[in-house]
This record gives structure tokens, C-alpha cells and sequence, in this order.
């Protein structure tokens, strides 16, 4: 780790964290939190992938679906209107939109070797924009004079690391440049978790093992084929077994870094507040 203590961190001039675990736990509140503040400088790595690295296809799938309006098609062909995602921090919703859920396009689904594609971009893309942390943590204080970096990962940054293999690129490249911090929720967390996934289901990206293993699994259970599945009701059965999944990827993650726990950052109000809870979580682990 690139602090060695509690003390070390606190007198760090220049103090650099990556946040990580599943998503509705806090990351992004945190890193909101941070860079409102004043001294940090806040990298969203689902804000990089939309923009940097899927911004292309997330426009032509906007413009796909334009052109099949004789109105638009029109507009577009002569250059009359200009389409693009609208992607921010707190609102990723074109990303999420252009993966999809596989099913029946009468219900909004696409087809599952389209949605398998749309996911190996993200897979790629969420390798690619985590990597460039290290070069935005130069750029951050070089250009705009932050000393201190949070890095607000994607909740799926498990599926695309082999956090067991001490040679992993990501991970070591991670390690090597930020303090890797798990915010790690209860079974009531992820319970709640559940219930908010049930009431508004969304895209997410999936390890391609498991992935597979669930479409098999669901069409033998319900009953179903490609073209008559409920891509909402896949998604809602999906969900929880991809938190357990994530599980214990996120945990052998932890073992890079350190770990906090939901509470203790619901209860974090300043950025001095999150550096003395980041001390604490370094002087448990000595």
C-alpha cells in the first residue's frame, strides 16, 4: 500500500484513494462530497467510459434509432440536427440505456448476441478508463493544481480484474499509484440494494461466465426463449445473484487496500472526517 499508517496518510501532502464496491453504497457521495470541498479532484470512471470510450456508440445508437423517423432521418442526412448523450457524474443513464437488457424488443430487450457485444465494449472499456487513472492523477494537479485524487470506480470494476493474481495489470497499476478502499455493505445493505433494483431495474455489466450461466439458467426455469423473455423480469431475478457473485471478488479486492464500512461513511459529513476515517481503516490493518 502507498500509506503505510494512519499517520502516514494524515501526513501525506498529497493523499490519493480509489473508492470501490457495489453501487448505492456511497462512492459517489463520497467523491461529490470530496471535490466540493475544495482540494480533490474527483475521476468517474463510469463518467469516463460513457464520454471517452462508449460516447461513440452510444450517438449511433441514438442515430439508429433517429433514422427510422422520416422526419429525423431527414434532419440527420443534411446535417440539420446534431445527436449526443448528455452523460454527467450523477446521471449515466445513456450508458446504461445502450447496454440494454436481452429479451423481447417488443418489451425494450435486444437480441442476446447484441447485448453479449455491448458488453465485451463495456468490459473494455471500464479496463481502459480505469487504467487511466494514473495519467488523470498527473493531469489533475499539472493542470487544474489538485493535490489530493479520488478515484470513483464502476461498481462492476470486480467482473473485469483477476484481483487474486498478484500480476494483474489493473490491479497492480491501482496499488501502485492510490490507496484501493473497499466500502463494504451488510446483508441489510444489500437487501435494500434489492428492493431499489426491483423497483427500477437497469442495464449493468456482467462477467461473461456468470452472464451466460444466468440467460441458460433463467430460459430453463421460466420457461422462456430469447424472443419472449421479460428483459426487466431477467434483469430483477439477475440481480441478486450478481451481488453474491460480486461478493467475494470485492473482498479479495480488499485485501490491496483496506476497508470501510457502509456506516462508517454515512456517518462522514467532511473531507476531514474521510481522512480520518481512512487513517482508522489503515491502523486496523497494521
Amino acid at each position: 500500500m502507498i500509506y503505510a499508517s494512519g499517520k502516514d496518510y494524515l501526513a501525506a501532502p498529497r493523499k490519493r484513494v480509489m473508492l470501490f464496491g457495489m453501487s448505492g453504497l456511497g462512492k459517489t457521495h463520497l467523491a461529490n462530497m470530496l471535490r466540493d470541498q475544495g482540494s480533490w479532484f474527483h475521476y468517474s470512471v463510469d463518467y469516463r467510459i460513457g464520454t471517452r470510450y462508449m460516447g461513440e456508440y452510444i450517438a449511433d445508437n441514438f442515430k439508429r434509432e433517429a433514422m427510422k423517423v422520416p422526419l429525423l432521418r431527414e434532419l440527420l442526412m443534411t446535417d440539420s440536427v446534431y445527436i449526443a448523450s448528455n452523460i454527467t457524474f450523477d446521471n449515466l443513464a445513456p450508458l446504461s440505456t445502450y447496454l440494454g437488457k436481452p429479451g423481447d424488443p417488443a418489451r425494450g430487450g435486444v437480441p442476446f448476441a447484441e447485448y453479449m457485444k455491448r458488453q465485451e465494449q463495456h468490459r473494455q472499456a471500464e479496463i481502459a478508463a480505469t487504467l487511466d487513472t494514473a495519467r488523470f492523477i498527473e493531469r489533475a494537479e499539472e493542470i487544474y493544481g489538485y493535490p489530493n485524487f479520488v478515484c470513483d470506480t464502476s461498481g462492476s470494476i470486480c467482473e473485469v480484474v483477476e484481483p487474486d493474481d498478484p500480476g494483474d495489470p489493473v490491479m497492480r497499476q491501482l496499488s501502485d499509484t492510490l490507496l484501493l478502499v473497499w466500502i463494504k455493505g451488510s446483508e441489510a445493505h444489500t437487501a435494500e440494494l434489492v428492493r431499489r433494483f426491483d423497483r427500477a431495474p437497469k442495464p449493468m455489466y456482467y462477467q461473461p461466465n456468470f452472464l451466460h450461466a444466468m440467460w441458460e439458467e433463467y430460459r430453463a426455469t421460466h420457461d422462456v426463449t430469447e424472443e419472449s423473455c421479460d428483459p426487466d423480469h431477467f434483469v430483477r431475478w439477475t440481480y441478486a445473484r450478481a451481488l453474491a457473485h460480486r461478493q467475494p471478488r470485492y473482498a479479495a479486492m480488499a485485501r490491496w487496500g483496506v476497508t470501510v464500512t457502509a456506516e462508517e461513511v454515512s456517518a462522514v459529513r467532511t473531507a476531514t472526517g474521510f481522512d480520518a476515517l481512512i487513517a482508522r481503516a489503515l491502523d486496523r490493518q497494521v
